[in-house]
């Protein structure tokens, strides 16, 4: 067993990252200028001027434009199934929110362990951590009062995300937050994302027994609700959250669609701190 990642506090966490991402960055900008200054000393070498052309050429888009903006990669627990063999941990804010009547939260508001975990309703890991280990979770940690589970809902893989994770927040409004996270990822394919239409929506909606599935309709165009969406799935990714399903307890976190037993050996070391 790996020791205890170290908790850091939120600012520290932070600066870490913009110093991350800003290596990153610098470290693309400089293998560029490799590629093209490369190039051109092997054109002169060789062929001449117009081997220096094609290179530069091939650095810009092809259209003598500049190349599009390196976008980054959709990133999800998903990752070559990497992340759920060998999961990514370290230290993360506490985001718990221990709030009355929370829609998007199962479990004793004063369980002693808090258990945050970020989806998007697309992540094709999401659902096969839902179908396979969630059960058992909810069964051994929150029925019996140790756990708490708090949900982040982000949209990391485009406007079809953002629709779906309004759906979901439209089915909280009702009280049917689990029951409809539980309809969607049960009908997920085993790869891939799924389009999650508006009528594959509502049709998640009645089997989740959302009560009155006209206001669902309505709730899913509410812009608050998706403001709400779009507002977490920020938060997420200056908290470091780049890939789902994500899960912080205390500071300290790990990603990927984890088997249960990883879940019992995380979450018994935090209970028994407390």
């Amino acid at each position: 067993m790996t020791s205890a990642p170290e908790v850091l506090p939120r600012h520290i966490l932070e600066r870490r990252l913009r110093s991350a991402r800003l290596w990153n960055v610098m470290l693309a900008v400089i293998a560029a200028l490799a590629l093209v200054f490369g190039g051109v000393m092997w054109s002169q070498n060789s062929s001449g001027n117009q081997a220096a052309v094609a290179v530069a050429v091939a650095v810009a888009d092809g259209a003598g434009n500049a190349a599009p903006e390196a976008t980054t990669p959709e990133l999800t627990g998903e990752v070559d199934g990497a992340a759920a063999e060998q999961p990514a941990t370290g230290a993360a804010p506490v985001v718990e929110r221990r709030i009355e009547g929370d829609p998007m939260a199962i479990g004793d508001i004063d369980a002693p362990v808090v258990l945050s975990e970020w989806v998007d309703l697309r992540c094709p890991y999401c659902a096969v951590y839902t179908r396979d280990t969630l059960p058992d979770v909810v069964k051994e940690y929150v029925d019996s009062g140790k756990v708490r589970i708090e949900m982040h809902d982000v949209a990391f893989f485009g406007e079809e995300s953002l629709r779906a994770s309004t759906a979901a927040r439209a089915a909280a409004e009702q009280g049917k937050y689990f029951e409809f996270l539980d309809a969607v990822y049960e009908a997920a394919p085993e790869s891939g994302h799924p389009e999650l239409t508006t009528k594959e929506l509502i049709g998640h909606a009645r089997t989740a027994g959302v009560p009155n599935i006209e206001l669902f309709t309505s709730d899913m165009e509410r812009e608050d609700l998706r403001a709400e969406v779009t507002q977490m799935t920020t938060e997420a990714s200056e908290l470091g959250v780049t890939g789902v399903p994500f899960f912080a307890v205390d500071g300290q976190a790990f990603s990927g669609a984890q088997p249960i037993d990883y879940f019992r050996e995380f979450l018994d070391s935090m209970v028994a701190e407390k």
